[in-house]
């Protein structure tokens, strides 16, 4: 894996990322659909749409890995949702394949499992519940990527981040389990690039945190090896966490759990 596309590249998380795989690969094309800062050694900057086949098509070309970051990152309305992580999500897997690229990396999130209770344990094997339409997004996203192996041979690792912060701090005491560190995000981005080979994986993009209930041992031969711990910021975390509402601290997807809910929650098993 030699040249490498970050979509999304502007972002909180694509930046901390462009900064860490700097001069380790022979190319790093950074696309987001907003200014950048300008390119350095072995660096393009491209500004497109995930909607606009023909720059994506050119953003593609002569690519051996694609990080997809890119889309709307938190819960939002369908109307959002759908043109920016859905179509555009799709663009991103299709353009990929048509351009021969090897290997795509799809940043999901922790919240395509949200509904699952927090004080279970949960591995990569789990039945998706998502907590809202940014979490549908990312079920979308997966199965997507389990098309484009399955189907076409693509190598795709799913990437179900946690609480990426851009403080690089816990914000809450659920965040003691399920933070990741800008350091343990690089590392295992780069694990993925670096890899010698896989199929299709799903990994979760959280530290070495000591209340992790994430689960990575079925893909430990990915090589990723986090190294920080929440529990470093224990005692900040607990003089400045709010108060968690009643559904939200049940449930592993947390703040998305309550937002327009009148379910039962004796009925999520």
């Amino acid at each position: 894996m030699k040249k490498i596309l970050i979509t999304g590249s502007g972002g909180m998380i694509g930046k901390v990322l462009r900064e860490g795989l700097r001069n380790q690969y022979e190319l790093i094309r950074c696309l987001d659909i907003s200014d950048q800062e300008a390119a350095s050694a072995k660096e393009e900057v491209i500004k497109c749409d995930l909607r606009d086949v023909d720059g994506l098509n050119k953003a593609m070309h002569g690519i051996d890995c694609v990080i997809h970051l890119a889309g709307v990152s938190v819960e939002d309305s369908w109307e959002k949702i759908l043109p920016a992580n859905i179509e555009g999500c799709y663009n991103a897997f299709s353009i990929a394949q048509q351009n021969n690229v090897k290997r795509f990396i799809f940043a999901s999130s922790n919240h395509a499992v949200g509904f699952h209770r927090r004080e279970r344990f949960i591995d990569t094997d789990v039945q998706t519940r998502p907590d809202g339409r940014y979490g549908v997004s990312k079920v979308f996203g997966e199965a997507l990527g389990r098309l484009y192996a399955d189907k076409y041979g693509v190598q795709v690792a799913c990437l179900r981040i946690g609480s990426f912060r851009p403080n690089n701090k816990p914000a809450d005491i659920r965040q003691l389990n399920t933070w990741i560190s800008h350091r343990d995000m690089i590392g295992l981005t780069k694990a993925c690039i670096d890899h010698p080979g896989f199929h299709y994986e799903i990994i979760y993009g959280v530290s070495n945190n000591l209340r992790n209930r994430f689960d990575n041992t079925p893909v430990k031969h990915m090589g990723y090896r986090p190294v920080d711990n929440a529990e470093d910021f224990r005692d900040e975390v607990y003089k400045n966490s709010p108060k968690e509402d009643p559904v939200s601290e049940l449930f592993h997807g947390a703040m998305y759990c309550p937002m327009e809910f009148v379910g039962n929650t004796d009925a999520i098993e």
